[in-house]
């Protein structure tokens, strides 16, 4: 069983900066693959970020990439999304969650585990 803890989201102008942590507990988080997807009202929960397990290789989606960055610190079994220049689009429920075993990292039904999520409101 894997606990995840999201914790950073807030209120912030558009063109600002976020950084949201996942705090994990309850298995050897340098195996996991972990991801970040968000969720708007009336949408499905989209792919965002992930960081693969052992070769630190890292993806986005194209909405975000070139502004959000994911990064993992395995020593304090944390996994970071640092969002700059945000948009009102950013807008959502932004979701932690880690693969044991499948390599779709894309795919939102691989992931065993979820955090409870944490609000970013992103004004214009």
């Amino acid at each position: 069983q894997v606990q995840l803890v999201e914790s950073g989201g807030g209120l912030v102008q558009a063109g600002g900066s976020l950084r949201l942590s996942c705090a994990a507990s309850g298995g050897t988080f340098s195996r996991y693959t972990m991801g970040w997807f968000r969720q708007s009202p009336g949408k499905e929960r989209e792919f965002v970020a992930a960081a693969i397990r052992w070769s630190g290789s890292t993806y986005y989606s194209d909405s975000v990439k070139g502004r959000f960055t994911i990064s993992r610190d395995n020593a304090k079994n944390t996994v970071y999304l640092q969002m700059n220049s945000l948009k009102p689009e950013d807008t959502a429920v932004y979701y932690c969650g880690v693969i044991l075993y499948s390599t779709r990292w894309y795919s939102r039904d691989d992931y065993d585990y979820w955090g409870q999520g944490t609000q970013v409101t992103v004004s214009s």
